[in-house]
């Protein structure tokens, strides 16, 4: 895994009460959250967090927003296993970026290494040999139980940020070694089939371009910044070209000009137009997992 920049942990906390309730599922805890009473879910989206992780009340009302405006059940599991980055490294990453006085570059080293003091073993309890299992495993679980509402054909989506979006390209590469037979319910067929339907990534980390991209078969759509610190212009540019000569239609990739790495789970909620990319990456999503949901 890649070092975090500093927008991976930057950005504002978010004011409001989540709507849904943490269970265990499939082994994790698991925020849960329904659509609005009387509404059937149109599907399942699974939510891969960022580095804040599951406790991170953001990522608990980005959920609740899929879940009221969607029209879906969703899941936001703790890929950390109770280990994300704590959030009381918002405002010390803060400290460091914002302009200083000649005295205050002094704190800059403390800062530095509070922050190195968190990330170090975070990043080592994170990598992928650890994390990769357990996101295929709780998909594997998903696919092979009952579904968790009735119907015939349970459609599930990977909604994945920051951190997430790396697993979510890894999912739409539709490995045939992680394939699963489909819960009885679901399917006769013997055929081993694909953990999701669909994924949907807002500012991807550590993704390599063209080289995660390639490999990537399933319907995948990307919201991201044309100043994103993860990944550069022209590899973004890259990103898209590769995935918009797939099939058409299949694969799309959304610039948002203007928006930052993180712009959509901790953007500053006075900054009118960090708001509207993020109204905007949000209306991506719903009507991608409703196009292949349908």
């Amino acid at each position: 895994m890649s070092l975090p920049c500093r927008d991976c942990i930057a950005g504002h906390v978010h004011e409001g009460t989540a709507q849904g309730k943490i269970t265990k599922l499939h082994g994790l805890d698991t925020y849960v959250v329904e659509p609005k009473a009387g509404v059937k879910p149109q599907g399942l989206v699974v939510m891969l967090h960022d580095g804040l992780g599951l406790p991170f009340i953001n990522n608990q009302l980005l959920a609740d927003k899929f879940a009221k405006n969607g029209g879906f059940l969703v899941y936001l599991p703790d890929f950390y296993d109770g280990r994300p980055i704590p959030t009381h490294l918002i405002p010390v990453i803060d400290k460091i970026s914002k302009p200083k006085t000649w005295l205050e570059t002094f704190s800059i080293p403390f800062y530095i290494f509070q922050v190195a003091l968190t990330m170090v073993p975070f990043i080592i309890r994170t990598r992928e040999s650890v994390c990769k299992p357990r996101v295929l495993s709780f998909f594997q679980a998903l696919r092979t139980s009952p579904p968790p509402f009735e119907t015939n054909d349970l459609k599930i989506g990977a909604a994945g940020f920051c951190w997430g979006g790396k697993y979510t390209v890894l999912l739409a590469q539709d490995n045939p070694s992680s394939r699963v037979h489909r819960n009885a319910e679901q399917s006769s067929s013997q055929a081993l089939l694909p953990l999701i339907d669909c994924g949907f990534t807002a500012h991807p980390s550590s993704v390599s371009v063209p080289k995660d991209i390639e490999k990537v078969v399933l319907p995948l759509s990307v919201a991201i910044g044309d100043v994103d610190m993860m990944m550069s212009g022209p590899k973004i540019l890259q990103m898209r070209e590769i995935l918009e000569k797939k099939k058409a239609g299949d694969h799309e990739v959304c610039i948002m000009p203007g928006a930052k790495h993180g712009f959509t789970a901790r953007m500053d909620p006075s900054d009118k137009h960090q708001v509207e990319c993020a109204a905007k990456a949000e209306e991506q999503a719903i009507n991608w997992f409703r196009r292949w949901f349908g």
